[in-house]
């Protein structure tokens, strides 16, 4: 008997599904095992590791990425169902040689610290230069950082030492 997960022609029985699917503009068609997440493919199949994984709860936003034009966390997302999605990471972010605004920024703020959770802040970000509201990296606002940036607890404590210090 073939069972189908919500719907959507996944094939639980073979614990496989094709998808197809394109990460930074470059179309990819894989068998996914249906127990993976977005991360584990784009970490392990791919071989993208900008992206890292923190709590693997959806709640740090350390692998956060931008799935048809949202920032997302890709830990919290079965692959199965990105199937002719359009994903961002932040490999994708440059221009050839030439770093994104958000990017330069971020080094020349000392945003990097040690670097591990830097992707996935960065990506959180990025949407609102991408909105219609026409935002810069100049005028992003610490309101429009704390709605879209991740949500960890190296962030709120640098928040709480500026709020302090």
């Amino acid at each position: 008997m073939d069972s189908h997960f919500a719907g959507v022609g996944i094939n639980m029985e073979n614990h496989a599904t094709q998808v197809t699917f394109k990460v930074n503009g470059e179309q990819h068609t894989l068998d996914i095992d249906n127990r993976f997440t977005l991360l584990d493919i784009l970490q392990d199949r791919l071989n993208l590791t900008g992206d890292k994984e923190g709590c693997d709860l959806g709640e740090c936003g350390v692998c956060k990425v931008i799935l048809n034009g949202k920032a997302v966390n890709p830990c919290q997302i079965l692959a199965v169902k990105i199937a002719s999605s359009e994903i961002k990471i932040i490999e994708g972010l440059h221009q050839g040689n030439i770093l994104h605004p958000l990017q330069i920024s971020s080094i020349e703020n000392d945003g990097g610290q040690c670097g591990y959770c830097t992707p996935g802040f960065i990506m959180g970000v990025y949407p609102l230069l991408e909105s219609p509201r026409n935002v810069s990296v100049e005028n992003v606002s610490v309101e429009d950082i704390e709605v879209q940036a991740i949500n960890s607890e190296a962030f709120a404590d640098a928040k709480v030492l500026g709020q302090n210090g």
